[in-house]
């Protein structure tokens, strides 16, 4: 008789892993590195020392280091919350009526209702251990940004929030929360910086970009003494802790014999999709074992689908360091769909080479067919899942209905990164019929390829 797999699989604390694992060390082609806006030379230790923690600048240049220890007072900070359930979705499979079986690691159980806060406990922590008063963010959804007052809060740092315009006025129930922990939270972008100032006057009435937030708290950064800046996702360093994310889920699928035919994640900057497939795709890069790796983003911010690879700024002000990656051009401000977390012009270098490598592939999803599919996981699996997350759940259940068509008895694997009970407007204009699909004409990229630094890299 088959083995009965549970509804959610549970690691025990002594199981939660030890250490973080780089998947650079693995890639045959490294990610290209930053360069330094001005002299278009790689960026050394020195050179992001303004702008970074000192340890969290080793972590982001270090393409060798397979496994990076995380320490005990990290550890003891997960466990709040961590390991996280692996669940089985019984009833998202019956109401599909699919040979497919479905698995989602969930990482919603905690107050910021998401992903966020395995990397935000990690970067707050490496910034006490340097003696720092206090950091500055951006945010786009507010999932980093709620993640990161916890931590800075749990630490007793000051935070400075610097929230997408668009996402600031939609979600006020997050921006409350941020502001319950302590942080100063400020619409972007603002007339509080020098580079917020001179996107207003280009962009008058703009509702603002993660590309804007990002030039103005690192502006705000490296003009404040005892300051650094913090990122919630696309570098190097934030993929490493969220592997954490999948070397969880890798582990409780071992527990059963279980390996996955597909994954897929839902694809931004890169935080999630890069923490869910990283111990997958190391296996993948060793040639011990194949997966399926689908990386979903959304039609209206399509970096991977319908951008260029090339070396670009990773914010909207062009006062970050130059990164290779797939890119829509930092000039680029996108639609104001609801997935704001999926609103940056760029992605992830390591991911970005993973794909340019043909290690995974990527799918574009219209925001009303996101919806669709998350008020049918909402009312199969009981959770109300965050627009992010929605994109994965899309292509899983189309997944799951293509296994419906030719019999296929494949296993999913998704990551739910966080839960929606913020985004009830968004859901109240699904339901309403309110909701529309912007999808950027070719025209409207080229407006921010145009922007594109020339950089013979």
């Amino acid at each position: 008789m088959a083995q009965q797999i549970p509804y959610k699989i549970y690691l025990s604390e002594d199981e939660m892993p030890k250490a973080w694992y780089n998947v650079r060390a693995d890639m045959k082609n490294k990610p290209a590195p930053l360069l330094n806006p001005g002299t278009l030379e790689p960026m050394q230790f020195d050179d992001l020392r303004p702008v970074f923690c000192d340890e969290l600048i080793r972590q982001e240049l270090d393409n060798d280091t397979a496994y990076f220890e995380i320490p005990e007072e990290i550890r003891a900070f997960y466990r709040m919350y961590r390991p996280s359930p692996l669940v089985r979705a019984y009833c998202l499979e019956e109401k599909l009526q699919t040979p497919a079986k479905i698995y989602y690691k969930f990482e919603g159980n905690n107050t910021s209702g998401s992903h966020k806060l395995n990397s935000a406990i990690a970067q707050a922590y490496y910034a006490k251990q340097q003696g720092l008063k206090g950091l500055t963010t951006e945010t786009g959804a507010g999932q980093w940004g709620t993640a990161l007052s916890m931590a800075c809060a749990y630490l007793g740092l000051d935070l400075k929030v610097f929230m997408v315009k668009v996402s600031y006025e939609q979600k006020p129930f997050r921006r409350e929360v941020m502001r319950t922990y302590g942080a100063n939270v400020t619409p972007s972008p603002s007339n509080t910086t020098n580079v917020g100032r001179k996107i207003l006057e280009e962009f008058p009435g703009t509702t603002g970009s993660l590309g804007c937030a990002i030039s103005e708290a690192v502006e705000t950064a490296v003009s404040t003494p005892g300051y650094r800046y913090v990122l919630g996702s696309v570098l190097n360093q934030v993929l490493l802790h969220q592997s954490v994310i999948g070397l969880e889920a890798k582990a409780a699928l071992d527990k059963y014999g279980i390996k996955p035919d597909v994954i897929i994640g839902c694809a931004g900057g890169g935080s999630n999709l890069g923490g869910l497939i990283a111990p997958f795709m190391g296996e993948k890069l060793r040639g011990e074992a194949d997966y399926e790796i689908i990386a979903v983003e959304p039609a209206s911010c399509p970096s991977f689908t319908r951008g260029r690879y090339a070396y670009d700024f990773c914010d909207t002000g062009m006062v970050c360091p130059l990164a290779k990656m797939y890119t829509l051009g930092s000039s680029f401000i996108p639609s104001a769909n609801h997935a704001g977390g999926l609103r940056y012009h760029g992605m992830s270098s390591i991911l970005s080479q993973l794909y340019h490598d043909g290690y995974m592939t990527a799918r574009a999803v219209e925001q009303t067919s996101v919806f669709e599919a998350a008020e049918l996981f909402a009312r199969t699996e009981g959770t109300l899942p965050a627009p992010e997350s929605s994109h994965a759940i899309r292509a899983a259940i189309d997944e799951a209905l293509k296994c419906k068509q030719t019999g296929e008895e494949k296993t999913i694997l998704f990551g739910l990164t966080g839960t929606g009970y913020f985004d009830l407007k968004a859901y109240e204009q699904y339901n309403d019929g309110t909701m529309t699909d912007v999808i950027p004409t070719d025209e409207d990229l080229e407006k921010g390829f145009a922007g594109l630094p020339k950089v013979d890299k």
